[in-house]
């Protein structure tokens, strides 16, 4: 039993290197994924989407699709997965891990950055590098449509707008009859480029509060 202990810590250790997790924060995320996947090795699109929290998210089948990204799990590759492991679960998690006091300036901008790039990628689904007008308009109108608020007709047109003030922001000087083929994420971030987020985007509908790293009562 002590040398099975010895190896979960050495393993949790090399997993809070590439995280940036602290060993207990690690445990705490461990357990919730063993209640998520009951007790089994990997966690699929179908344990996520049985947790009530999302259910009304406009956006939960992004925020699931996110999980199984392969661009979101530190692994430098695209493509998608049908199923994942502790590791590569951590691994999207530690895109909503706060700074903490001892997060120096370069570290807080690397952790922004990530963040970014991660939300790009929710919204860049065809793994092309840009955000075309028809992702943009998607995500758009699931968001407004969806809550009841707004037609889809509408939430279209407000998405084509939108995307329309993008251009000219990112690109002034376009012709009438030029194409503007989407947002990349250079553009991205400047988009976003006042957005205060390093401290706002985390998650709860885990159970798992990444601000305080508190693993709450399970409700899958």
């Amino acid at each position: 039993m002590g040398a099975s202990q010895t190896r979960s810590e050495h393993k949790y250790q090399d997993l809070a290197e590439k995280s940036g997790f602290s060993l207990e924060q690690i445990k705490i995320l461990h357990k919730r994924f063993q209640q998520l996947s009951g007790n089994e090795e990997t966690i699929s699109r179908e344990n996520l989407d049985g947790i009530p929290a999302l259910a009304n998210n406009p956006i939960r089948k992004q925020i699931i699709d996110a999980f199984f990204d392969k661009r979101n799990q530190h692994q430098d590759e695209v493509g998608t997965v049908e199923e994942i492991g502790f590791e590569q679960f951590l691994m999207v998690m530690s895109h909503f891990r706060p700074p903490t006091l001892k997060t120096t300036e370069e570290e807080k901008e690397a952790m922004r950055r990530e963040k970014l790039r991660f939300l790009f990628n929710m919204h860049d689904t065809d793994n092309d590098g840009t955000i075309t007008l028809i992702e943009y308009r998607k995500v758009v109108e699931e968001l407004l449509s969806k809550s009841g608020a707004i037609g889809q007709e509408a939430a279209k047109a407000i998405a084509d707008a939108a995307m329309l003030e993008v251009a000219s922001t990112n690109v002034p000087h376009m012709a009438p009859d030029d194409f503007y083929e989407g947002i990349t994420f250079e553009h991205f971030e400047q988009i976003l480029k006042g957005l205060e987020m390093e401290s706002r985007m985390h998650i709860r509908f885990l159970d798992v509060d990444t601000m305080t790293m508190r693993c709450g009562k399970s409700t899958s």
